[in-house]
């Protein structure tokens, strides 16, 4: 049995993957999610927990917001530690700017997670069609479902989330590379 290991800046990630990863992996490969207390803490602590990590064969995924930063700076930093640490093929990801635009790319995940009717039909929008684009998009969201939080929503939300929604790049992305870790595995 093949263990992918995702290491996370924040418990929303890991709500959002416990919906998300049982549709995604195949059978056979498990899953454990190392959540820490938000970007700073994942950057100072990952090459060590890395390093201590003992399961052989384990696969890591580090996925992190990108907030207003630079996306290509922050990968090539989270990149650089992965190598520190001993594993120069762990997978880098990061949502274009927060989680929430995942959930704003596939509004129908978010209407089918809250019961509530008619916010699908909102997905024409602009700001939905290329919701990576979007500055805030944790606030746009609340907006739309003022009962949004951001973990218990998560948790709701990756149970619906389409795979094969192409709206969101940095999600096509996430996908994409989990899915070709689960089948190449740790060196492919």
């Amino acid at each position: 049995m093949s263990e992918m290991v995702f290491f996370l800046e924040e418990r929303s990630a890991e709500a959002l993957l416990d919906g998300l990863l049982p549709r995604l992996l195949p059978p056979g490969i498990c899953y454990r999610c190392v959540v820490f207390e938000g970007k700073q803490d994942l950057e100072r602590q990952m090459v060590r927990r890395m390093r201590g990590y003992r399961t052989p064969g384990a696969r890591f995924l580090i996925l992190r917001d990108q907030d207003a930063e630079d996306c290509s700076t922050v990968k090539a930093t989270l990149k650089a530690k992965c190598e520190e640490a001993g594993h120069p093929n762990a997978v880098v990801r990061i949502a274009c700017r927060e989680l929430e635009s995942w959930y704003l790319a596939d509004l129908t995940a978010v209407e089918q997670a809250f019961e509530a009717s008619g916010i699908q039909r909102r997905q024409g929008r602009r700001v939905y069609r290329a919701p990576d684009d979007t500055v805030e998009p944790s606030h746009l969201l609340a907006r739309i479902v003022p009962r949004y939080q951001k973990i218990s929503g998560s948790r709701a939300i990756g149970a619906y989330l389409d795979l094969n929604n192409g709206r969101s790049r940095s999600f096509a992305h996430f996908v994409s590379a989990v899915q070709r870790m689960a089948v190449t595995g740790p060196n492919g």
